[in-house]
């Protein structure tokens, strides 16, 4: 039996050997926890690694677009201002053409009042009246197309034609000298059109309760090669032609009004640039003639109405292309089964 010194020491060594067994159980356990932890933190700092890593590529992706996005409004600016500038060299463009044309009809116009006073003749009356020898009035100017025929007092006296009723009619030759009616002319001029060709022209003028008759010595003629010229536009499909609208409605408009009459072989169309201002078919409500109210734009003006409820009065460049308008408009509608004509003709041209 060990003595208690021996059994003291062996119990002591025990405890040494149990205590620096637990120390060694502590630290390995320890260590485990520290390892496991830095671990996780490792894998936290990848997770976040890679979160950085996309939202980078997210970053980048978003300036792309922001760049690509700052090209196109870059692009569409200048677009936009090549656009702008475009269109202010077309309208440029448009008010020097109006210039231009307002410029050649007003020469054409002076023109026209020269050569009728230069060419104007006296008519012999064709009918008188039953106490006088000689007619109070006559008319002056050629009766052709494009043409201005004028009211004047036989004295060459002066005449306030405000103060008297005038009414302009178509007379048929060989058919009893019956008289067609033109309505709306009233004024002491003038100005034939493709309807008149072929008919004496009379004016009668009522004062007082007389009335005094003014009437051509001939029948109205066409303009030299106007037939020609009409029959070669009649194999094209359509013509254009420049005018300046002076009316719409019966109301003025400005004078630099620029716009391209088409007549077509089924219908006509008026715009101005891009825009179509009117376009019709051909119809029994469509209307067009020369200008009936007088004006020293009477020879190269047309009334048309391609609607009820809508009407132009169109000046054109020359009376050739005014007559040759009228002409083939007329043409166009007659084959479409329409008769052409003014507001109250009755007869075909």
């Amino acid at each position: 039996m060990p003595s208690l010194k021996e059994a003291v020491a062996k119990e002591t060594a025990d405890l040494l050997d149990r205590h620096h067994r637990l120390s060694v159980r502590e630290l390995t356990m320890k260590f485990e926890k520290g390892f496991n932890t830095a671990t996780l933190l490792s894998n936290e700092v990848d997770i976040l690694s890679i979160q950085l890593s996309k939202r980078e590529d997210e970053l980048l992706q978003q300036k792309a677009e922001v760049t690509k996005i700052a090209a196109s409004l870059k692009l569409a600016s200048e677009d936009a201002k090549r656009i702008v500038d475009e269109e202010r060299a077309n309208a440029r463009s448009e008010i020097e053409s109006a210039k231009a044309a307002a410029q050649r009809v007003q020469l054409a116009l002076e023109e026209q009042e020269n050569v009728s006073q230069r060419t104007g003749k006296q008519l012999e009356l064709h009918r008188r009246f039953e106490e006088n020898d000689m007619p109070l009035y006559e008319l002056v100017g050629l009766e052709t197309l494009g043409s201005m025929l004028r009211i004047v007092a036989r004295n060459n006296e002066p005449v306030d034609f405000s103060k008297r009723s005038i009414q302009w009619f178509r007379i048929q030759p060989n058919k009893g000298s019956k008289k067609e009616i033109i309505s709306g002319a009233t004024k002491p001029v003038y100005a034939p059109e493709p309807h008149d060709v072929g008919r004496y022209l009379q004016a009668e003028i009522e004062c007082c309760g007389q009335i005094s008759i003014a009437r051509s010595v001939t029948h109205v003629d066409h303009a030299a090669g106007l037939a020609d010229f009409v029959e070669a536009l009649v194999r094209s499909p359509e013509t254009e032609y420049n005018v300046i609208v002076l009316q719409v409605n019966g109301v003025p408009q400005p004078a630099d009004s620029l716009h391209v009459l088409c007549i077509g072989r089924l219908q006509i169309r008026l715009a101005k640039g891009k825009i179509v201002v009117a376009r019709e078919f051909y119809s029994s409500a469509m209307q067009m003639c020369g200008i009936r109210g007088g004006g020293d734009a009477a020879p190269q003006a047309i009334f048309w109405q391609p609607k009820k409820d809508l009407s132009f009065v169109l000046a054109f460049e020359t009376t050739r292309e005014r007559n040759s308008a009228l002409m083939l408009a007329r043409r166009f509608a007659f084959d479409c089964n329409i008769i052409l004509a003014g507001p109250g003709d009755r007869t075909v041209w």
